[in-house]
């Protein structure tokens, strides 16, 4: 049986740190909204400052940077993924086609033979 180990967000500067950076984010919404009359220069300007601080203050918490740690980890990890080389990957996707094209042909002459066994021999609508 696995276990999960749920993280949570330990010291209280470091809850600050996400509270701020939620409270930034709906400064920058509220003043995107509260900016209509000023133009669209204004509210853009506005909802992108706040999106940004919110995001330097995320990234400055230990949330955030263990977020860039995994992404990191991500990135490294999709850099060892084997890639099939071109003549694979023509034959593999050749392979589900002609899979496709058996099962299509399969599953109309079973809807044939069922329609025809159905409406034909058995209730006989089809004379």
């Amino acid at each position: 049986m696995a276990t999960s180990q749920v993280e949570t967000v330990g010291s209280g500067a470091e809850k600050l740190k996400l509270v701020v950076a939620v409270l930034l984010l709906l400064a920058g919404l509220v003043a995107f909204y509260w900016l209509g009359k000023q133009g669209a220069l204004a509210q853009w300007g506005a909802l992108l400052a706040g999106v940004a601080a919110a995001v330097v203050v995320f990234f400055t918490a230990q949330t955030g940077r263990d977020l860039l740690a995994f992404g990191r980890d991500a990135w490294r990890e999709v850099g060892k993924v084997v890639w099939p080389e071109r003549k694979e990957s023509i034959q593999m996707t050749a392979y589900v086609f002609g899979f496709v094209v058996i099962m299509a042909l399969f599953l109309w002459l079973t809807d044939k033979t069922l329609e025809w066994t159905i409406f034909d021999l058995i209730l006989g609508w089809r004379k």
